[in-house]
C-alpha cells in the first residue's frame, strides 16, 4: 500500500512506524504537520491509500480524513482521551496502560477503534516509555490495523457502543499546576512519579538557587537526606536534592523562558546551575558496586563470572565532551579486569546519539568546544577498536544515531534489541562524521551499502540492520528484560572454548588491518574535514545545530522524507 505518515515531527515513535512499514514492503512517506494547507497539497500530490498518524499535536483537516481514511495512534488504552495521557498515567503510578489506533473523525480521540493493544508501564521516565513499552504496543496496533485495512473487510468498533461509551475517560491537558513539587511535604515517591512524568517534556517548573528552571528527570538517592529542597551534592552532571522523607537525582534542567527571550534548552543540570553551586560537593558513586547495591549513576560496571558489564545512560543520548571522558576511564578500567568478554551498554533505551549539541551549544565557542567533543569521542571509539585481549559486545537496547552508531560498530560484535532504531549518518547535521566510521561502516556492509546508508539519511529497524550487516543479532525481548538476557548470553559465550581463538582471531586481523592502512589515518582524514566544519562560523552545521537545539519549526518537509514513490524497504 502506499501509506502517507503525518506527524508534528519525525520523532522515535514515527520512526519506528515508518521502518516497519517500509520494512513489510509498503511505500511509506512522511509529511510534517506544518499547516493544513501543506497537508492538503501532500495528499493532493501523490494521493495514498491510507494515512497514519504516530505522533500528531493538531487535527487533521476534516476535507482530508472524510476523503481518506487517517489512523490516529494514541498512547492510552481503550476509552481514555486527552493529550496528556501518558503523563497522568505515570503521575499517578498505573502500571498498566494500552496504545489505541482510531479513526480521526472531528472529536479529538472519538473515532472508530481499529486496534488497541495493552502494556505494562515500568517506574521510568514518561520519554523512555515513550520509547519502549509504549512504542513495542503501538507498533503491533498499528501493524494490526494496516493489515485490517487492507483486508477491506474490517469494520472498527464504534465508540457510540454502550460497553465502549462506559469507558471513556477524557481528561484535560496536564498543566505546571498539576506538576508542582512540594518539597516541604511530598514524600520521595511523589517527587519521582512527578518528575518522571515531566520527562523530556516539558519539565517540573519549580524554583532553584535564585533562578526558575524546569526539571527533567529522577531517580531515587540511596541514604541522602537533608532540609526539604536543599541541594545536597552533584553527581556526574546531576544534582541531588533533598525530600522530606529522602533525597532524588536531578539529571537535566531547562531555565525558564523570559519574556521576549530566546527560547530556552536542557543541559546537564550541574551545567546550567554552575557557579550557584559554589560549595556543594561532588559525591561520585563507585563504578564497581557491590552485589545488589543500586546506588543511582550514569556509568556503572559489574562482573557475572568471566563477563564485564560496562553500562551507561546519558539523557536522551547525547554525550558531552565530559560524558566521554568518564567514559573512556570507566571503560579502560573495565579492559583490565580478568574478564573475557565486555559488554559496552546493556541498557535499556538510548544507546548513545553522538556528540552533545545541547551542551555545544550553549558554549562560550561552539566551534571549539565541538572540537573537544568530536575528539573525546574518539578516543573512547579508539579504545574499542583497539581492545585485543577481550571481545566487546555493543549492546543496544534502544536508538542510536550518528557517533553512537559507529561507537556500537566499533565492538566485535552489535546486540540490538528488537525495536531500537539506527540512524547511521551525519548528513542532516551538515558533518561529515568521525568515530572512525570511514572504517567501521564498509568493513561491516560494503562500500556501496555504507554510501547509501550516509547519503540517504534514513532511519534502519533492527531487522534491516541485521540483514544488511550493521548488527550481529536482534533480541525479541521487552525493554526491561534486554539487560538480563543480553548478560546470560555473554557469560554464556564468555564459557565457550572457542573466546580464546575468537580473541587471537581478532588481534591478528587488527594487526592486518593496521599495517594495509593505521587507524590513525582514518582519523586524522575524519578531522581534518570535521575541523574545517567547526571552525567556518558559516558552515551549515552551526544554523542546523542551532535549529535542532531550539527545536526551531522547519519550513517545510525534508525532501528524503516526502517521496512516496520508491520509498519501499
Amino acid at each position: 500500500m502506499k501509506i502517507l505518515l503525518v506527524a508534528t515531527a519525525f520523532n522515535s515513535l514515527t520512526q519506528r512506524v515508518f521502518t516497519a512499514l517500509r520494512d513489510r514492503g509498503h511505500s511509506v512517506g512522511v509529511e510534517l504537520a506544518l499547516g493544513d494547507r501543506q497537508l492538503r497539497d501532500a495528499v493532493r500530490r501523490d494521493p495514498p491509500d491510507l494515512v497514519i498518524a504516530p505522533m500528531l499535536k493538531s487535527a487533521v483537516p476534516q476535507d482530508i480524513w472524510s476523503t481518506v481514511t487517517c489512523l490516529i495512534v494514541h498512547p492510552g488504552p481503550l476509552g481514555d482521551r486527552g493529550p496528556s495521557s501518558l503523563d497522568w498515567a505515570v503521575d499517578e503510578g498505573a502500571r498498566r496502560w494500552g496504545v489505541t489506533v482510531l479513526q480521526a473523525e472531528a472529536e479529538m480521540d472519538a473515532g472508530p477503534v481499529w486496534a488497541c493493544v495493552p502494556c505494562p508501564l515500568a517506574a521510568r521516565g514518561k520519554s523512555d516509555l515513550y520509547r519502549n513499552e509504549i512504542a513495542d504496543a503501538a507498533l503491533e496496533a498499528v501493524l494490526t490495523a494496516v493489515t485490517r485495512f487492507a483486508s477491506g473487510d474490517h469494520r472498527p468498533r464504534s465508540q457510540d457502543d454502550p460497553e465502549l461509551r462506559s469507558v471513556v475517560r477524557t481528561r484535560p491537558p496536564m498543566r505546571q499546576a498539576d506538576r508542582r513539587i512540594r518539597w516541604d511535604r511530598d514524600p520521595t515517591d511523589r517527587v519521582l512519579r512527578a518528575l518522571r512524568a515531566a520527562d523530556s517534556q516539558p519539565g517540573v517548573l519549580d524554583e532553584l538557587l535564585g533562578g526558575e528552571w524546569f526539571l527533567q528527570g529522577g531517580h531515587r538517592a540511596h541514604g541522602m537526606g537533608g532540609d526539604p529542597g536543599e541541594v545536597l551534592a552533584t553527581r556526574a552532571g546531576a544534582i541531588c536534592r533533598a525530600t522530606v522523607d529522602g533525597a532524588v537525582w536531578i539529571p537535566q534542567l531547562r531555565p525558564r523562558r523570559t519574556p521576549g527571550g530566546p527560547r530556552t534548552f536542557s543541559l546537564p543540570a550541574a551545567t546550567a546551575l554552575g557557579d550557584r553551586l559554589a560549595g556543594v560537593p561532588e559525591v561520585p558513586a563507585p563504578l564497581l558496586q557491590a552485589h545488589g547495591r543500586r546506588e543511582w549513576s550514569d556509568i556503572r560496571y559489574h562482573e557475572v563470572g568471566a563477563t564485564g558489564i560496562l553500562s551507561f545512560s546519558f539523557p536522551g543520548g547525547a554525550m558531552s565532551t565530559g560524558h566521554c571522558r568518564r567514559l573512556l576511564a570507566a571503560y579502560r578500567a573495565a579492559c583490565a579486569r580478568p574478564t573475557s568478554v565486555l559488554v559496552l551498554g546493556g541498557e535499556r533505551d538510548f544507546f548513545s546519539n553522538g556528540i552533545h549539541l545541547n551542551v555545544i551549544e550553549a558554549a562560550p565557542d561552539p566551534g571549539e568546544e565541538s572540537w573537544a567533543n568530536i575528539n573525546a569521542i574518539d578516543d573512547l571509539v579508539e579504545a574499542v577498536l583497539t581492545t585485543t585481549d577481550k571481545l566487546v559486545v555493543a549492546a543496544l537496547g534502544g536508538n542510536a544515531a550518528a557517533g553512537g552508531v559507529m561507537l556500537a560498530l566499533a565492538a566485535d560484535e552489535v546486540w540490538c534489541r528488537a525495536g531500537a532504531v539506527l540512524n547511521p549518518h551525519y548528513r542532516l547535521m551538515g558533518l561529515y562524521g568521525s568515530e572512525f566510521w570511514t572504517y567501521s561502516l564498509p568493513r561491516r556492509v560494503g562500500d556501496s551499502v555504507a554510501t547509501a546508508l550516509t547519503e540517504q539519511s534514513l532511519p534502519v529497524s533492527a531487522e534491516r540492520a541485521e540483514r544488511l550487516g550493521l548488527v550481529d543479532r536482534v533480541l525479541p525481548t521487552p525493554a526491561d528484560g534486554f539487560a538480563l538476557q543480553t548478560v546470560e548470553l555473554a557469560t554464556r559465550w564468555a564459557s565457550t572454548a572457542g573466546v580464546q581463538a575468537r580473541i587471537a582471531e581478532k588481534k591478528g586481523a587488527r594487526e592486518k588491518a593496521e599495517q594495509a592502512k593505521p587507524l590513525a589515518a582514518y582519523r586524522d582524514e575524519e578531522l581534518a574535514r570535521m575541523h574545517a566544519i567547526f571552525f567556518d562560523p558559516d558552515h551549515p552545521y552551526h544554523a542546523l545545530r542551532r535549529a535542532f537545539v531550539h527545536k526551531e519549526v522547519p519550513a517545510a518537509t525534508p525532501d528524503h522524507l516526502r517521496a512516496l514513490a520508491g520509498a519501499r524497504g
